[in-house]
């Protein structure tokens, strides 16, 4: 064998071997490694943002609303405008939604301040947050803001990379229920924890680059503003 022969087939070998895991990865069935686990990001934490938040306004609790804040705060978010659509419900009589998007910090750092009634303690805490800033944020957070009528649903599609951790959560305006169903490009449905009246958060790792459809729709009687997060 001449040495230009042997060249030839180290380097039909080697391209044969670069292209062969697209050609042979299968993408049949649930694009979800179930073994697979990552670390939480941003979406996780202004999930859990959202829920303190929830509690300290039923225990009208300055410390949990300070807390949520402090949380909130740190993540920083990016605004986006993801693939998507809108189908509106028939014959719906919509009352006056009250809210027009989800707390964010300065809103928990509002509530705080009522909930603290001029204790000193927990106004200086609530004022070492505002002087804070963005300092300590977190990245990897977008953000995008849908305002769901009552009954309709939106059905957005996100693509996520193989083989790396990605986050869905879904955060409202407390005006309504939403219900959310996660599916992958062949309509399996992805195994999600249950959501919390209009909140709701999914992490998993997709097997392959796929897109996956998420659909958010609005089960009560009044629009709600909610936030559409990735990481």
């Amino acid at each position: 064998m001449t040495f230009k022969s042997f060249s030839t087939i180290l380097a039909t070998t080697a391209l044969v071997a670069f292209a062969a895991p697209g050609f042979a990865q299968d993408k049949t069935g649930l694009n979800m490694d179930e073994a697979a686990t990552g670390q939480p990001g941003g979406v996780a934490q202004f999930d859990m943002a959202q829920g303190l938040y929830a509690l300290s306004l039923t225990n009208k609790d300055a410390l949990l609303a300070l807390t949520a804040a402090k949380l909130a705060a740190g993540v920083q978010m990016t605004d986006v405008e993801r693939e998507g659509e809108q189908k509106p419900a028939d014959g719906v009589t919509e009352e006056a939604d009250v809210a027009d998007a989800p707390a964010d910090a300065a809103m928990m750092l509002a509530s705080a301040r009522e909930f603290a009634a001029g204790d000193e303690t927990l106004l200086g805490l609530i004022e070492d947050i505002e002087a804070e800033g963005a300092r300590g944020r977190i990245g990897g957070a977008s953000r995008q803001l849908s305002r769901l009528p009552a009954g309709a649903i939106d059905v957005w599609k996100i693509p996520f990379y193989g083989n790396s951790y990605a986050e869905i959560g879904i955060s409202g305006d407390g005006d309504a229920p939403l219900s959310v169903i996660v599916t992958d490009e062949n309509g399996n449905r992805v195994s999600c924890p249950a959501r919390v009246y209009d909140k709701f958060y999914c992490d998993f790792v997709p097997r392959w680059n796929g897109y996956f459809n998420v659909s958010v729709m609005n089960q009560g009687s009044k629009r709600n503003s909610y936030y559409l997060l990735t990481n």
